[in-house]
C-alpha cells in the first residue's frame, strides 16, 4: 500500500459499482429490453446484437480505443490509439494526461468505468437497426463506428480536446453518448434500409413485461450513469442521483398525461419512452443543475421528444427512413434538449462542486454558455453523419457485405438467421399469424409447416 498512497478505498468502491450498475443497463438492461418490445421473430436477433456488442466493444476498448479517448493527444480531435494491457497499467494511478484530470483509483477502474459508457452508446444504435440488419455488418460495424465516431466525441468533450477546452458541459453523455447514437442510428437506418412493409406496419411487442424489466434496469442503473462521473464519492455524485430521479420522473408523469390528453388512454409503452427522454435530458447536467432545473428539464423532456417522436415524426424525411425504436428522437433530440437546457440551468455551485470552471448557465449571468452547448450538439451532429455514413459505406462497396438482410432471412426471423427460436413451446404458422410475425397466407419456411398445419 506504500506505493498507492493515492488510492481511496471508497472512491474506488463506488466507481466499480458505478460502473457495474451501467454495465447492468446494457446486460441485460437492453437486451431484454430489446428482446420485449420486438415482435416475437425478432426477439433473439435484437437481443444478440446488444449481447454481441458489449463483447465486442470490451476487446477494442483495451487494445486501443481506450487511449484513443482518453489518452495523449494526437490529433485535434483524438488520443494516441495504444493497449491498456499490462499489469502496471491496470495498477497506477487513474489519469486523463491530456485534460489533467485524476482520480483515487487505479487506471483499471477508469478503463472499465469508460467502456460501460462506450458500450451503451453502440448499444443503443442498434436499435434504429432491429428487424433487418445484416448481422455479420453488425459485427463489423461495431469495432469501426466505435473507434473513427465514439472516440473522437469523446476525447473532444472529456478527455480533453477542444470542446472541453472551450467549455463546453456534457456532465455524464449527453452529446458523447445520446446525440451521437441518435444521429448515428438515424443515418445509418437510412442507409441499410427499412424493414418489410408488413413488419413497420405490425410490430407489436411481444412481451411488455419483460420489456419493462429492461426498462426498470436501465432507469436504476442511472444512477451510476450519472453518480458516477464526478469520479469520486461526493457531495455532487448525491446531487447528481436525486436530479436524475427527479428528471425522469417527471419526464415519465408529462409523456403520459399527453398520451392521455391526446390519445385518451396511458400507455405503459409511451411511459418507458417518457422515461428513457428523462434520464437522457438530465445527463448533460445531472450534478450542475438544482432540483428546480431537473423538473423543469423532465418538463421538456416529456414534451419536446414527444411532440418530436408523434408529431413531427410522422412527416418527410422522418417518414423515409425506418428508425426502429425511434432512437432519433429518444436520444438526439432528448439530449439536445438536455444540453441547452444546462446552457441555461446550470449553477455557479454545481459547476464548481463538480470541479468546472464555468461560471453557471443563462440563470448565472452566464448566456455565453447557451451558444457553446450549441456548437457542441452540432459538432457531434456533424461528426456522426459524416463517421456514421464512411463506415456503412466501407462495409457496403469496400468489404462487399450487405447492410440489410435477405429476403427470406427477412420473412422468417430469429431461426433463419439464427436457427434458433425465442420461444420454442409452440412454433406453427398459425400462431405466427396471429402474432402479425407473416401475414395471412404466407408460408413460415423455417418451420416447414404451411398455414393448414401440414409439413412441408
Amino acid at each position: 500500500m506504500s506505493n498507492t498512497t493515492w488510492l481511496d478505498t471508497g472512491d474506488n468502491a463506488w466507481q466499480l459499482t458505478a460502473g457495474s450498475l451501467v454495465g447492468l443497463q446494457s446486460v441485460p438492461g437492453l437486451v431484454v429490453l430489446y428482446a420485449g418490445i420486438v415482435k416475437r421473430k425478432w426477439a433473439i436477433n435484437s437481443a444478440f446484437m446488444a449481447f454481441y456488442a458489449y463483447a465486442a466493444v470490451m476487446i477494442c476498448w483495451v487494445l486501443w480505443a481506450y487511449k484513443m479517448a482518453f489518452g495523449e493527444q494526437w490529433a485535434p480531435f483524438v488520443g494516441v490509439p495504444g493497449a491498456l494491457a499490462t499489469i502496471d497499467n491496470e495498477l497506477e494511478q487513474a489519469v486523463l494526461p491530456a485534460s489533467g484530470v485524476s482520480a483515487n483509483f487505479p487506471m483499471s477502474t477508469m478503463c472499465y468505468f469508460q467502456f460501460v459508457f462506450a458500450a451503451i452508446t453502440v448499444i443503443i444504435i442498434a436499435g434504429s437497426y432491429l428487424g433487418r440488419m445484416n448481422f455479420i455488418a453488425w459485427m463489423v460495424f461495431v469495432p469501426l463506428w466505435l473507434t473513427f465516431s465514439y472516440t473522437v466525441g469523446a476525447f473532444s468533450l472529456w478527455g480533453g480536446g477542444f470542446l472541453q477546452v472551450m467549455g463546453v458541459i456534457d456532465y455524464s453523455g449527453g452529446y458523447v453518448i445520446h446525440v451521437s447514437s441518435g444521429t448515428a442510428g438515424f443515418v445509418g437506418a437510412w442507409w441499410i434500409g427499412p424493414r418489410l412493409a408488413w413488419d413497420r406496419e405490425v410490430f407489436r411487442p411481444n412481451n411488455i413485461l419483460v420489456m419493462l424489466v429492461g426498462a426498470g434496469i436501465l432507469w436504476v442503473g442511472w444512477n451510476g450513469f450519472n453518480g458516477g462521473d464526478p469520479y469520486a464519492a461526493s457531495a455532487d455524485a448525491g446531487a447528481a442521483v436525486l436530479n436524475t430521479n427527479v428528471a425522469t420522473s417527471m419526464s415519465l408523469l408529462t409523456w403520459t398525461i399527453l398520451d392521455i390528453l391526446v390519445y385518451g388512454k396511458p400507455a405503459v409503452i409511451g411511459a418507458v419512452k417518457g422515461m428513457i427522454s428523462g434520464l437522457v435530458a438530465i445527463t448533460p447536467g445531472a450534478g450542475v443543475v438544482d432540483c428546480w432545473g431537473a423538473i423543469v428539464i423532465g418538463i421538456l423532456a416529456g414534451t419536446l421528444p414527444w411532440v418530436s417522436m408523434n408529431i413531427v415524426g410522422r412527416w418527410r424525411p422522418f417518414t423515409w427512413v425506418d428508425d426502429t425504436l425511434s432512437v432519433f428522437h429518444a436520444h438526439a433530440v432528448a439530449g439536445v434538449v438536455g444540453g441547452l437546457a444546462v446552457g441555461v440551468l446550470a449553477t455557479k455551485e454545481g459547476c464548481a462542486a463538480f470541479g468546472l470552471p464555468n461560471p453557471g448557465g443563462a440563470i448565472a449571468g452566464n448566456w455565453k454558455q447557451v451558444w457553446l452547448q450549441l456548437v457542441g450538439a452540432l459538432f457531434i451532429f456533424a461528426l456522426n453523419i459524416l463517421m456514421t455514413s464512411l463506415v456503412m459505406l466501407f462495409i457496403r462497396y469496400v468489404m462487399r457485405i450487405p447492410l440489410r438482410m435477405g429476403e427470406e432471412m427477412l420473412l422468417i426471423g430469429d431461426d433463419a438467421v439464427h436457427g434458433e427460436d425465442a420461444y420454442t413451446f409452440k412454433e406453427t404458422s398459425e400462431l405466427d399469424v396471429e402474432l402479425g410475425i407473416v401475414p395471412d397466407g404466407l408460408t413460415h419456411r423455417a418451420s416447414g409447416i404451411r398455414r393448414d398445419g401440414r409439413y412441408l
